[in-house]
């Protein structure tokens, strides 16, 4: 059987990270090449309170997991309902590899811009180049991540 296209809406509200983990508030755009998220850091965020104390960063691995949301979780939804709409709710998409280079920081407040394009997909397996910009165009972050659909 095959699916059909699930709109930006439908696959921000099938993402299962949910508050306070998850970090994606919009998606702009998504076809089967590429995808174009955003989101803003809430500065009441807990993880702040440590990192780092009177002058807070947003952590890197936070930044990679926003850009996995986007590059992999949402992508990979919206690709496998086009395989086959019944499976959606029955995959959970899995972050399993990365190599991402920092140029930049996140402090609170920011809103950030993440784009992706897939570079493999095949037997729900997803492979994507991902980039962090902020709202001035600045690079915070770009790289490689990669990510698998399991049945649930």
């Amino acid at each position: 059987m095959s699916g059909r296209r699930l709109t930006p809406e439908e696959v921000l509200a099938a993402l299962p990270q949910q508050e306070p983990f998850r970090f994606v508030d919009e998606i702009l755009e998504i076809d089967e090449e590429h995808i174009i998220g955003t989101y803003r850091f809430r500065p009441e965020a807990d993880f702040y309170r440590g990192h780092f104390p009177g002058n807070p960063v947003t952590p890197g691995v936070i930044l990679i997991e926003s850009m996995a949301q986007v590059g992999i979780v949402a992508l990979g939804l919206f690709l496998l309902t086009l395989e086959s709409e019944d499976d959606k709710d029955k995959i959970t998409t899995l972050f399993t590899d990365t190599s991402v280079d920092f140029n930049g920081i996140v402090k609170p407040g920011d809103r950030v811009t993440i784009s992706a394009k897939k570079t493999f997909f095949r037997r729900r397996k997803l492979r994507s180049e991902a980039e962090m910009r902020l709202e001035d165009g600045t690079v915070v972050c770009s790289g490689s991540v990669s990510g698998m659909g399991v049945f649930q």
